[in-house]
């Protein structure tokens, strides 16, 4: 039941809130984070949506897609993402959804990471747990800006007004979910706090759901970013080769193959790439 959405009761919501906001204790960067965050940032632009009754999942990701350009509604995400009988969007399918829409998706897991991507500009899809221990709200929310002298997050969370948590408060929902974050971003930019590992992993992921396009922009805007790794030119060739581009294919798996010819992957793609070409 913790990995699913359940319909914000809005009330309950705030009495918890408030209950939680009387306990609360100022938010310590110092303390508490390991990288050196900007006092305060503000992601611009994203989009409030008032989600449907148990679309939060949805709505949080059409926010996070329209903010970077994309045509994309809440209904649409929810034909992908939804699961009428289980009442709510499973962490899975967030996941899934936004890369068979041809995003990049990549996980996140603490402060460190979620003000990292903020103050570069980037909005944040968290799960949280609203209500109280007796009474769960689980719900997705996007992180869109904090400030440390005010001890305020800002959160657009399915209502047509913006939501204002205090960093503690903010906290505890967080982390009965597990400190789960999403990023959800365009295939040609990149998470600032995600390891090059999991970037790859996206990227063969977009493969997978055959979004051949995104995958080849993810593997080129990876191989600009780490260009001694031979693995982005070998997913670039692979992702061209599956879309009929033989020409395109060959350039990356040769470049692939000039940073480690000893990978017998890269020479056994190529050849059958060059022969191809050739016949």
């Amino acid at each position: 039941m913790r990995a699913l959405t359940r319909l914000c009761r809005r009330f309950a919501c705030l009495l918890a809130l408030c209950w939680l906001a009387a306990c609360a204790v100022p938010f310590d960067p110092d303390a508490r984070l390991t990288i050196d965050a900007p006092t305060r940032a503000q992601v611009s632009g994203v989009p409030l949506i008032q989600q449907e009754a148990f679309y939060c999942g949805p709505a949080s990701i059409a926010m996070v897609m329209q903010w970077a350009g994309a045509d994309i509604s809440q209904q649409d995400v929810a034909a992908l993402a939804f699961s009428p009988g289980a009442g709510g969007t499973y962490l899975a399918d967030m996941i899934g959804s936004s890369r068979r829409l041809g995003q990049l998706a990549v996980e996140i897991g603490d402060f460190d990471q979620l003000l990292a991507e903020v103050a570069a500009g980037h909005p944040v899809i968290v799960f949280q747990n609203l209500g109280l221990g007796v009474f769960p709200v689980w719900h997705y929310g996007v992180v869109t800006g904090y400030d440390f002298a005010k001890d305020e997050v800002y959160l657009n969370s399915g209502q047509l007004d913006q939501m204002v948590m205090p960093f503690a408060v903010f906290e505890r929902t967080w982390r009965r979910g597990d400190y789960w974050g999403l990023v959800v971003l365009p295939p040609d930019q990149l998470p600032v706090s995600a390891a090059e590992t999991d970037v790859l992993s996206a990227a063969a992921a977009l493969e997978r759901v055959d979004q051949l396009e995104a995958a080849e922009a993810l593997y080129e805007t990876g191989a600009a970013q780490w260009p001694e790794n031979w693995l982005w030119q070998f997913g670039l060739g692979n992702a061209r080769y599956a879309q009929g581009d033989l020409r395109g294919a060959r350039q990356a798996l040769r470049r692939a193959r000039a940073l480690d010819p000893s990978i017998p992957e890269i020479r056994a793609n190529l050849a059958f790439v060059e022969a191809e070409i050739a016949s």
